[in-house]
């Protein structure tokens, strides 16, 4: 319980852009005699986007006028800036006299670095920094071995992760509570959310796809998905079915609580007899995992996660790579799927694994190239969950497919689009082409290619590769760097092609 005297407090949204269950501003609430609210849109990330037209921006806009809205029925603010964050928030800080910034912690590189500089800047005038965990269940070092050692192989990260986990630690912090600790600083100071015009930017496609942001949205989708969870570990991977949360980019922003998530999933598994429960939380814990392995490697943003696989000698063939960022593979799912991701911002995720396998082992291009494509383009890009994604489809990572597992994208359309729907939404010009020959259209006979009205290198490309070949050639390539093949303890986490 806070001392009347206590000092007033800024918090500082980041990646948790929620009033619920949020665990920095909590903290704050109750140690602090008068809590003011920040949002800052940082220039030092925006300036960098290559596209003006950012469905990411429009979606934290839209969050950060909700989350504004949310603080002043509680009797609160935000106050928004748009600035460099980093000599922002202790201009703030001064600026409202109070004792400490807090915050909830971050644990990519570019982040750390900024905390590490905001917190020097407030030190000088003698203004407390204080970060709590919210982003993940745990975090850094809070899951290791008996012995004390970290783990980079997920399925030991997740028995243990298993075993440490309680409802406690799941339990909501109750911020409304605490609401009256909230300060209003004054119209002068708070004023209006900068516009997306303001600041550059475009408005996008969001709406138009049904993309509702903030909590409200996050709310909505998890309440739905509430009801499908028990078929979420057989539905999850057909891109055609409604079968995952969608709740991606809320993760990714924290318009929602990740104490929320997993403890309904956990919650489900103690109930028993929950396939999908306990394959959703896995996947949950899959999120924890990457977290610490970038925080504790990270090497990992630049170059693979083992050294020896730094020497891969790719092809990297910059028309290949165009194909496939501008879906022309004459591979209907992997063309599909980068239709989906260049129009919605979205890919599903075993469609991540195909297209991420083809770039790599079909077309020989580094993975590198991949990671940044969908750091450009996913509304849901989260540095550790990409490049774990992306070096364990390159078998470059901690807890990787062996380089000897290539995806073949056909038997993959096969089996997880067996009708082709997901293909024919994606793909209109494929549309009358029957069942048999939608996953390979370049083996429909001519005659039948132009009943269909879809003649294969004219109105839908020809493989730009021959998949048996290009298996063979990425065998040589990743063997030539005296790559050996993995041993039965290498096995866990393998995906079957």
């Amino acid at each position: 319980m806070k001392t009347p005297d206590a000092p007033s407090a800024l918090f500082w949204f980041r990646r948790d852009l929620r009033v619920t269950d949020n665990c920095g501003l909590y903290s704050a609430l109750i140690s602090a005699s008068d809590v003011y609210c920040v949002f800052v849109f940082d220039r030092e990330i925006l300036d960098a986007l290559p596209s003006k037209a950012d469905r990411r921006v429009e979606f934290i806009h839209d969050s950060v006028v909700e989350l504004k809205q949310s603080l002043q029925k509680l009797g609160g603010d935000l106050i928004v800036l748009y600035d460099r964050a980093d000599t922002a928030i202790p201009g703030l800080a001064r600026k409202l006299k109070v004792g400490t910034v807090f915050v909830n912690d971050d644990y990519e590189p570019a982040a750390i670095a900024r905390d590490a500089r905001v917190r020097q800047a407030l030190a000088l005038s003698d203004i407390g920094f204080s970060a709590h965990k919210d982003l993940v269940v745990f975090e850094k070092d809070e899951v290791r071995s008996w012995s004390g050692n970290r783990f980079t192989r997920f399925t030991a990260y997740h028995g243990s992760w298993l075993g440490k986990v309680e409802e406690a630690l799941l339990e909501a912090y109750p911020v409304e509570k605490e609401a009256r600790n909230l300060g209003k600083p004054g119209a002068a100071i708070t004023g209006p959310v900068p516009t997306l015009a303001s600041m550059g930017f475009e408005h996008t496609n969001l709406h138009a796809l049904g993309i509702t942001a903030g909590e409200s949205g996050a709310q909505a989708l998890f309440a739905d998905f509430l009801d499908r969870m028990r078929d979420y570990h057989e539905a999850r991977d057909f891109p055609a079915v409604k079968g995952v949360s969608y709740l991606s980019v809320h993760n990714r922003f924290g318009t929602i609580s990740i104490r929320q998530l997993a403890s309904a999933a956990y919650a489900e598994k103690l109930r028993g007899k929950n396939p999908g429960a306990e394959y959703w939380l896995s996947e949950l814990v899959w999120r924890d995992f990457y977290f610490q392995i970038l925080f504790h490697n990270p090497h990992v943003v630049t170059s693979a996660f083992r050294p020896e696989y730094n020497h891969i000698p790719w092809q990297n063939d910059p028309a290949m790579f165009a194909a496939w960022c501008e879906a022309r593979t004459g591979f209907p799912l992997v063309d599909a799927a980068m239709r989906q991701l260049n129009t919605t911002g979205y890919m599903h995720n075993r469609l991540r694994m195909v297209v991420a396998s083809f770039l790599t082992k079909d077309l020989l291009i580094d993975w590198r190239w991949g990671e940044k494509y969908f750091a450009d383009h996913l509304n849901d890009f989260d540095l550790s969950a990409n490049n774990g994604g992306w070096q364990w489809a390159a078998s470059t990572g901690c807890d990787a497919q062996p380089f000897f597992r290539i995806f073949n994208s056909v038997t993959q359309s096969q089996r997880f689009d067996p009708n082709g729907k997901f293909i024919r939404k994606y793909l209109p010009e494929l549309e009358r082409v029957p069942d048999k020959f939608v996953h390979a259209p370049w083996k429909l006979p001519l005659l039948e290619q132009q009943a269909c009205g879809v003649l294969i290198g004219k109105d839908y490309p020809a493989p730009v590769v021959d998949h048996a070949v290009q298996r063979l050639k990425a065998l040589a390539m990743y063997k030539s760097s005296k790559l050996t093949e993995p041993g039965p303890e290498d096995r866990e986490s393998m995906e079957a092609e």
